[in-house]
């Protein structure tokens, strides 16, 4: 026992000696939960214990781990790897702050622990994690390629960055803009005459070229969310269910739930029941929309169940969807909501409706209102002019 305890501080005093100083340094702990050690040995007493978030001043590196002092000025030893830097800290603050005014998509639970990360892609770096069933608040949507290598700078960044969604640039990877000309296909032999010509078989080159052509990139869609404790990050969408009500979640119809709003709420007997917008996708990861279809779902009292008031389908819809009220002259106050999708020419437009009972109607611009009256004026004049026309035939013939 004492030959043991004798190798343990041998070895503690030989690791001491080759432990580097570090001068104020402050990195951050990725793990849930870690202990600090009074050594670097593999036999050490647990001295404290350190969690997610956590800031820690770094005072001595040796090999894979580090000696930290807490803000509570407790010190000890712990693996780099449960650690990280400033600059990753920096990224999730500025994320914090860039999106502290993004209006809320949905909300959902996660399926797991979950570690956040700065970007939308499995290769960003993470620092906050998400316990199993915690709850969060949905803000954006992206796209990314699954295990994709470490992008050049001169690459575009993932579609869905940024303050407002995007489309993916034109010939993605593995797009035949992005691909080696296939092999040139050997000049066939000239068949022998005969009675019905057997069908042309593919040339050995030109198999051989198909074979070259690298495969399509399997893509995966990411959640931006906030969490309880106001901290932001991208999150692999699958690992996020919506918290939406198995009422209204029967009507997707095989299509993905995107995002749900509440835009009122009624009265049937002595409860209130909410009516819902619900935004829907194809259920599949890499399109360029966030979603193809919207729904307005009202309560109909007298079935006591939800119907669907509005849809409109093949839109090209990107988030953030806002919702709101407004007055509209005698209907009153009505709770509207706005979605912006991609018109034919490419351009994103936004356009806002309101509900009125179970009635759903597009509010128009003041531009669209414009055009509208004119459009009206000039019909109510050529339907007086036609009314006029009979009249002047008739004096002119007398």
């Amino acid at each position: 026992m004492l030959l043991v305890v004798a190798l343990a501080l041998l070895a503690a005093t030989s690791a001491c000696k080759r432990a580097t100083l570090v001068h104020h340094q402050n990195m951050y702990v990725s793990a849930p939960e870690t202990s600090l050690r009074d050594r670097v040995a593999t036999m050490y007493n647990k001295i404290g214990t350190v969690h997610n978030g956590d800031r820690v001043e770094v005072l001595e590196k040796q090999r894979r781990f580090l000696r930290v002092r807490t803000d509570t000025g407790q010190e000890g030893w712990i693996e780099e790897r449960s650690l990280v830097s400033q600059e990753v800290y920096d990224s999730f603050q500025k994320l914090e702050k860039d999106e502290a005014s993004q209006p809320v998509q949905a909300h959902g639970t996660t399926r797991a622990e979950l570690n956040m990360h700065d970007t939308p892609a499995r290769e960003g770096d993470h620092l906050y994690q998400l316990k199993d069933g915690e709850k969060v608040d949905i803000l954006k949507r992206a796209t990314a390629q699954k295990n994709a290598p470490k992008a050049p700078a001169t690459n575009p960044p993932p579609p869905g960055m940024g303050g407002t969604q995007a489309k993916p640039p034109s010939g993605p990877p593995g797009s035949s803009a992005n691909q080696p000309p296939p092999a040139p296909e050997a000049k066939p032999a000239q068949p022998s005459p005969a009675p019905a010509a057997k069908p042309a078989q593919s040339s050995p080159s030109a198999a051989k070229g198909k074979e070259a052509a690298p495969p399509k990139p399997v893509m995966e869609d990411w959640y931006l969310v906030r969490s309880s404790a106001g901290r932001v990050g991208w999150v692999l969408l699958r690992m996020v269910d919506l918290d939406i009500p198995v009422e209204v979640a029967q009507y997707a119809e095989g299509q993905r739930i995107m995002g749900y709003f509440v835009l009122n709420t009624v009265q049937d007997g002595d409860r209130q029941v909410a009516q819902y917008l619900v935004l829907l996708n194809e259920p599949k990861d890499g399109l360029a929309w966030d979603y193809n279809q919207i729904r307005v779902f009202t309560w109909g009292k007298g079935h006591h169940h939800y119907e669907t008031a509005y849809r409109e389908r093949n839109l090209e819809g990107f988030l953030p969807v806002k919702t709101g009220h407004a007055i509209f002259g005698k209907e009153g106050d009505l709770p509207t909501f706005t979605i912006r999708k991609e018109t034919n020419d490419g351009k994103l437009v936004d356009i806002t409706y309101k509900l009125n009972g179970p009635i759903v109607r597009r509010v128009l611009t003041p531009e669209e209102e414009a055009a509208e009256k004119a459009k009206h004026q000039t019909a109510s004049a050529s339907r007086h002019a036609q009314k006029q026309a009979p009249a002047h035939a008739h004096k002119k013939h007398k």
